[in-house]
């Protein structure tokens, strides 16, 4: 995660010393950072070969899996603490993680781009797929395979019987708690089991 003030705005999210493990953690910023600041241990979960490198790098304990695999070799309410931070939209069976993140953490923080964002929606009303800071890629060369919006969200967590104990918006380092599916370009949602 190389936005500093994303990470800073998830870590307080994260109670001290807290068991975590950070599902799509890339370079392992955020995990170097809560271990630092917060005395967070845990793990990393990371597919490409070179941010596995960065994180062992940093000294982050961190697995290389697919978590398309899902998470079976983590026993139930092995974590405090599950972040999917930025790793949604990149996996085919969202709703599965959702359920794996759920049983093997006591709670979870989800963060994501927020789709619904008003320069998203003008960029699509203009017939043309939005680049922002936080969709950087063109249409045809992006890692993500869905996008999702903050309401969309709060539906499927309901669906899938995981409580809601905190939820807002992010643009540019600030919490956004009004309109935040219009306003903000990072949904965040905190998840308790239902």
């Amino acid at each position: 995660m190389s936005d500093r003030l994303l990470l800073e705005s998830i870590a307080r999210l994260v109670p001290t010393g807290a068991r975590v493990l950070d599902l799509g953690c890339g370079d392992g910023a955020l995990l170097a950072h809560l271990r630092q600041h917060h005395g967070c241990s845990g793990y990393g979960v990371e597919i490409d070969d070179a941010k596995v490198q960065l994180c062992l790098r940093r000294g982050i304990n961190v697995l290389q899996l697919n978590l398309e695999d899902g998470l079976a070799m983590f026993e139930d309410d092995s974590f405090d603490l599950v972040l999917q931070i930025d790793t949604l939209q990149h996996l085919r069976n969202t709703e599965v993680m959702l359920r794996e993140t759920a049983r093997v953490g006591r709670a979870a923080i989800v963060a994501f781009p927020n789709f619904a964002h008003w320069p998203n929606r003008l960029r699509v009303l203009q017939g043309r797929m939005p680049v922002t800071k936080r969709l950087p890629y063109q249409w045809y060369d992006t890692p993500n395979i869905r996008v999702g919006t903050y309401t969309d969200f709060e539906v499927l967590a309901q669906r899938l019987g995981l409580h809601v104990s905190d939820c807002f918006g992010l643009h540019e380092g600030r919490e956004l708690r009004w309109a935040p599916n219009w306003r903000a370009s990072t949904a965040v949602f905190k998840l308790l089991k239902g």
